[in-house]
């Protein structure tokens, strides 16, 4: 038998050191544990916040510290393989970039903002200390709950329409209700009803397109740039009317084909297209890679001149929202950069263009120009033949990263273009009717309650919108089921309390505070909240609050988010 090491005796001796340690922090650890209960209970809900956020934080960060040694991988001169490769990554941000500068749609963790939500939020269904799994922790009960929210519900500042469901996600259980099935205006929390028939439509994957093609017959729509208008305009049943004919004449709009070569951007309904500077690979797809690519390959032909026209023919019907010109919503077409903003925004109301698609042709016709190619006249509408070449594509950023950007501030123009996108997917016209019939046919694949529902526009901007909170809050429970890990952005995506989006000015000094996500939503007289939220127990559980009638906007808001606080501050059993 070999001789025994000093080495081996001296693990040998740290091993029984460690593991006497271990029984006797143990030991403390279940004693101070009955201390600590006391302590929870007797503590006002601020520092209860408060001390579920340091706890959340301390655990996550011990697991994320066993799972990195656990995959690290052996030791390669003194450092594990996988550390070395990790030293040279940037940081991540724990979801989807959305801007970083303060007032931008910046999240926590990128220039300008807080801590990077994973120092602060748990995954979901992340067990407590010591449980044993999903669903681990004590489910509330209906009495409890109703002790807590029914007299919250009775709040003067909401309207006379007042209805709540409250689903634990372990179960699948309504544990709370009060008028779930009532429809109502949902506002903004529709974009839930959105972003779950997207998802399951056409996954998290998909990709949309932005294509410039050679179009030596493209013909002219015989709007010649000046305004968006389709032919269906009139048949969608709302918005523009007074569109025209096409004008076809197969051969450029002129009665023969063009004098320079030309070659046609076609819009496929991408809304984060960009043509400002500085994204990086993993940003919104950009005009001036499109102008890049196709640069390259117009001087691989020996082409450097062209005529410029662009195709918004993806979309039918108005491409005016029924609300009229306003600063929450672009024309809706499949062809704009940066949401037609007239300023240097990314989210949120802003002064928008006439004509947001010709906008968008002229910025790829500067940036082609800037790259050597010169664009002969002004872009033109026309429609790309069918047997085109592809010159140049970009694509959009996962439709996941989509959904997360729409629901984290709310995203009008978002909203629109992935209802569309589900019509596209469905095989039905790409306009409000044909997107509103898209998405209630694919809720209803996924067997949700869809009594009283109307989708008449995917933001919820559309007042004839209807819902239940029943709705709202299954889907909700979709999203977190782990059987449907395509729908997770739709969590991940969801403003937390007092920390990101349109919840980052709210919840200050509450229990609710980094413990509830939700989709707000408001109109005028319409106040509704839907997310999630983990109660005092670490329980998961979805909700949905929805008031109409309201005449006090501030104190309907300031309600919901108190009933939303009660369920983070009790166990309520």
């Amino acid at each position: 038998m070999p001789e025994t090491g000093s080495w081996q005796v001296k693990w040998e001796t740290a091993g029984r050191s460690a593991r006497a340690c271990a029984r006797t922090a143990a030991r403390t650890a279940q004693r101070a544990g009955h201390e600590v209960r006391r302590t929870w209970r007797a503590a006002p809900p601020r520092t209860r916040s408060t001390w579920r956020l340091t706890a959340v934080a301390t655990a996550a960060g011990l697991a994320t510290a066993t799972a990195a040694v656990a995959v690290a991988g052996p030791w390669d001169s003194g450092q594990r393989t996988a550390e070395r490769a990790l030293a040279g990554a940037p940081n991540g941000t724990g979801g989807v970039h959305h801007g970083g500068a303060p007032g931008r749609g910046g999240a926590p963790g990128s220039a300008g903002g807080g801590p990077a939500l994973p120092q602060v939020l748990p995954a979901l269904g992340l067990p407590a200390a010591g449980a044993g799994g999903r669903g681990a922790a004590p489910q509330p009960t209906g009495a409890g709950l109703a002790d807590a929210l029914s007299p919250l519900l009775k709040d003067k500042a909401l309207g006379p329409l007042r209805t709540a469901s409250v689903i634990d996600v372990a179960t699948g259980h309504q544990v709370f209700a009060a008028k779930p099935t009532a429809a109502a205006v949902p506002a903004s929390t529709v974009k839930l009803a959105t972003a779950v028939a997207a998802l399951t439509t056409l996954g998290a994957d998909h990709r949309i397109e932005t294509t410039v093609v050679t179009a030596a017959e493209a013909a002219d729509d015989g709007r010649n740039g000046a305004r968006d208008k389709h032919p269906e305009d009139a048949k969608d049943g709302k918005g523009a009317k007074d569109a025209k004919g096409s004008g076809d004449d197969g051969k450029g709009g002129k009665g023969g084909k063009p004098a320079t070569p030309r070659i046609v951007l076609v819009g496929g309904g991408d809304p984060t297209l960009t043509a400002r500077a500085g994204e990086g690979a993993d940003g919104p797809a950009s005009l001036r890679d499109l102008a890049d690519d196709t640069a390259r390959a117009l001087a691989r032909s020996g082409r450097k001149k062209v005529s410029l026209a662009y195709d918004t023919s993806l979309y039918s019907g108005p491409a005016v929202h029924p609300i009229g010109p306003n600063e929450n919503l672009a024309r809706v077409t499949p062809l704009m950069a940066d949401e037609g903003r007239l300023d240097d925004s990314d989210n949120g109301p802003a002064p928008r263009a006439g004509d947001p698609s010709a906008d968008a042709a002229r910025a790829f016709a500067a940036r082609l120009k800037e790259r050597g190619i010169a664009v002969d006249g002004s872009p033109v509408s026309a429609r790309a033949p069918k047997d085109a070449t592809r010159l140049a594509t970009v694509r959009s950023q996962p439709l996941g990263a989509l959904v997360e950007r729409m629901l984290t501030n709310s995203d009008n123009d978002i909203a629109e273009a992935l209802a569309r996108q589900t019509a596209l997917g469905a095989h039905r016209p790409a306009s409000f009717s044909g997107a509103g019939t898209a998405v209630r046919t694919a809720l209803a694949a996924q067997h949700l309650p869809l009594a009283g529902a109307r989708f008449d526009d995917g933001s919820g901007l559309d007042r004839d919108d209807k819902v239940s909170a029943e709705l709202l809050a299954r889907l909700l429970l979709h999203a977190s089921a782990p059987d449907h890990p395509e729908l997770r952005p739709i969590v991940t995506g969801l403003p937390v309390a007092a920390f990101t989006g349109t919840l980052g000015s709210r919840y200050a000094d509450t229990a609710g505070a980094g413990a509830v996500r939700a989709k707000t939503g408001t109109l005028t007289g319409v106040n509704t909240l839907a997310g999630t939220v983990v109660d005092a127990d670490g329980r998961l559980l979805v909700f949905a609050f929805m008031t109409n009638g309201t005449s006090d906007a501030q104190g309907a808001q300031k309600a919901l988010d108190t009933l939303a606080s009660a369920v983070a501050n009790c166990g309520c059993r």
